[in-house]
């Protein structure tokens, strides 16, 4: 039988090869999930998790304790809904005032929930300065009639007008304070009793 005899320049691996099958590392199946190494765990330098809770050092980082749109929306909806019937409605026509206890509860914490009805092509100044507040803002929510919402320039000079939607929130923010960028008013633009519900943060 003839047989087969290596090439000169072939190389065995010899005996004290310091890579055996036993040593080599079994190569990972793509199937397999990575294990992290067994030992303690420690947040050293991982600063989000280490000061997670702690108070910041910079001011404008703190902690601003403001309710969120959504509950001002919420609680101008539910105040809307009670304000369904209209006994409950302003016998005061044209200004702002407190809203029944009935539209009030819906409101937790901060919260301020006022009213107005307007007579026919009549309006009332609003939403409120927030010139004390900044960070202030409100919402208005439409309960009966027709309203817009106009925006004027400091000169008196018409920028917007927004009507109010039915079955929606209308959110203002801040206008107001030392710079004088003009006024909201809130105009009566049926031909019926128009009311609308305020809350305020």
């Amino acid at each position: 039988m003839p047989q087969r005899t290596l090439a000169a320049t072939a190389v065995l691996p010899s005996a004290d090869t310091s890579v055996t099958a036993a040593t080599a590392p079994a190569a990972r199946r793509p199937s397999e999930p990575r294990t992290v190494a067994d030992g303690p765990v420690s947040l050293e330098g991982i600063g989000d998790v280490v000061d997670a809770g702690r108070p910041s050092g910079y001011a404008h980082l703190g902690e601003r304790r403001l309710p969120t749109l959504g509950r001002l929306v919420a609680a101008a909806r539910g105040a809307a809904s009670s304000l369904r019937r209209p006994t409950l409605w302003p016998t005061r026509r044209g200004h702002w005032q407190p809203a029944p206890r009935a539209a009030r509860r819906h409101a937790n914490g901060r919260l301020r929930v006022t009213t107005v009805a307007l007579e026919p092509n009549s309006f009332v100044s609003g939403p409120a300065d927030h010139s004390a507040r900044p960070h202030g803002m409100e919402v208005l929510y439409l309960v009966s009639g027709r309203a817009h919402l106009i925006a004027s320039a400091p000169d008196g000079q018409m920028r917007s007008a927004s009507e109010l939607s039915e079955g929606r929130a209308r959110v203002v923010g801040a206008h107001g304070g030392p710079s004088g960028r003009g006024h909201h008013f809130l105009v009566n633009t049926g031909d019926e009793v128009a009311v609308v519900v305020r809350v305020t943060a």
